[in-house]
């Protein structure tokens, strides 16, 4: 799959990117910003957000965003989860830290939910309202 990542910290960016690639995906980004997100937006099927970035809180307006006008899957990765529990422009939340264990069972799910598969019940991936 073509992952988005949207994390205005460097070194998270590297680190989730390192991750997504040893899991055989394709990395798009990253994207520090709700303009650069909608940039790259088009080549993504599925993107990892954060919530606060270079632009500030527009990690919530990015998933509504790539969810409704490109179609993209998104899942926040975020230190703040409480800000988006609400939200239903993402199939859920990955709580900073993160490790490789809980990207790679978010994609899987996110994945799921994209491709229409049965969806396996995520140990560390925090649903969000329905």
């Amino acid at each position: 799959m073509n992952i988005l990542i949207v994390e205005d910290e460097l070194l998270i960016a590297l680190d989730l990117e390192a991750i997504v690639e040893d899991l055989g995906h394709t990395v798009i980004g990253p994207a520090r910003t709700l303009d650069e997100a909608l940039e790259l937006a088009e080549q993504a099927e599925v993107a990892l957000v954060d919530v606060q970035l270079a632009d500030g809180v527009t990690g919530p307006a990015i998933a509504e965003r790539l969810s409704s006008e490109h179609g993209v899957t998104v899942v926040f990765v975020t230190g703040n989860p409480e800000m988006v529990r609400d939200n239903r422009n993402a199939v859920g939340v990955v709580s900073k830290p993160h490790w490789p264990e809980k990207v790679s069972e978010a994609l899987d799910y996110a994945a799921a939910i994209r491709f229409g598969k049965s969806l396996i019940s995520p140990r560390f991936l925090m649903p969000l309202a329905s």
